[in-house]
């Protein structure tokens, strides 16, 4: 009865340790990608005026006018190179829209291994086909990686940074690299900045969409301002593109969430530093608790870090810390390899020292 596309797609493996979490008396759950401070007040506030009103029937299916100007102006600002913007269905709902869209059956993308799960499976629900670049053992890009992988079939490149489930901030330099192959090959890069105000070590990460412009830059509010229930984010790039894309909308989102969008003029003004400082000093935290007993790299965004475990078994440590009451999310979900796992640091420093104690005890 299934469609032979649905027979690929496994159940996601973060969303099983979550619900797993659900289960426990007192969990110390950092298996959810979520920020753990809620929507800043003023942002709700502005929301539930909106409803209010009655602002909550369907809206243009790009999304409304004032808020993609807003989002334009933001990203000319970040120095992104775009012709058209339109809103989505959260970040996913753009990456979504890209693989229907842009990928025909058997296109190769390229995807950075570690990788944040969604781009395999929506690449393989658009009939394209996964190739992994490794960029083990310290998570960069290496150009004789990439090119090894290239092939008459390749289509495009799915570029993260800040990066779930690493925190890794590619360098102005990897990312040119990365533009010249595609240039070279008149690819096509998404780049997924969802996590682009993340960043602890630089006063901003560089984008591709600074770089190349085949790029499609993806954006949203979930992250930065906690609106993950909201389901909001934007897409930009060459007009042609984005235009096509806004059909396909038309023919499976319809729009994203009318209220939602009123409130996202606000939060693109909404400051989020002290935020960010916050996430900083749990960044450290974590890195300094596990760096003596764990093979780690310090993440430079995002709010993930991604530590080697003993031996290289990481689905074995993530089950015994799940006994010992802590949830983590095995890195073979991530990645080709089950090396590794992955913490979210987005939870009070309570519960990171306490899952310090634990993973140090597990060594």
């Amino acid at each position: 009865m299934l469609a032979e596309r649905i027979r690929k797609i496994k159940p996601s493996g973060v969303r099983k340790i979550f619900d797993l979490a659900k289960k426990v008396k007192d969990p110390i759950d950092l298996s959810l990608g979520e920020p753990d401070f809620d929507v800043p007040k003023e942002i709700k506030e502005e929301a539930i005026t909106w409803i209010r009103k009655g602002f909550n029937k369907y809206t243009l299916s790009a999304g409304i006018p004032e808020l993609r100007e807003k989002v334009k102006e933001h990203l000319r600002k970040k120095g992104i190179i775009f012709e058209e913007v339109m809103l989505t269905a959260g970040v996913t709902g753009g990456l979504l829209l890209c693989c229907l869209g842009l990928i025909d059956e058997g296109d190769e993308v390229l995807i950075p291994d570690p990788y944040f799960v969604m781009y395999e499976y929506q690449v393989m629900l658009a009939g394209g086909v996964p190739r992994y670049i490794d960029t083990y053992p310290d998570f960069r890009l290496r150009e004789e990686r990439i090119r090894d992988l290239l092939s008459p079939r390749t289509k495009a490149i799915i570029i993260n940074s800040p990066s779930n489930p690493t925190g890794t901030v590619y360098s102005r330099e990897e990312l040119e690299m990365v533009a010249r192959i595609a240039r070279e090959r008149d690819l096509l890069v998404i780049s997924d900045d969802i996590y682009d105000r993340f960043v602890y070590d630089t006063p901003r990460a560089p984008s591709l969409g600074q770089i190349y412009e085949k790029t499609i830059t993806l954006g949203g509010f979930s992250k930065s301002w906690a609106m993950t229930g909201w389901r909001l984010g934007y897409l930009a790039g060459p007009k042609g593109i984005v235009e096509s894309l806004i059909t396909l909308q038309q023919y499976s989102f319809t729009c994203p969430p009318s209220f939602a969008q009123k409130a996202a003029l606000l939060a693109l003004d909404y400051d989020t530093t002290p935020l960010i400082e916050e996430y900083r000093k749990r960044r450290d935290l974590i890195y300094e608790g596990l760096r003596e007993k764990y093979e780690v790299v310090k993440p430079q965004g995002a709010f993930f870090i991604f530590p080697k475990a003993p031996n290289g078994k990481g689905e074995r440590l993530v089950e015994r810390a799940i006994a010992e009451g802590l949830f983590m999310v095995p890195g073979r979900v991530f990645s080709q390899k089950s090396t590794h796992f992955r913490i979210c640091f987005a939870a009070p420093s309570e519960k990171l020292e306490r899952a310090i104690e634990i993973l140090k005890r597990l060594v």
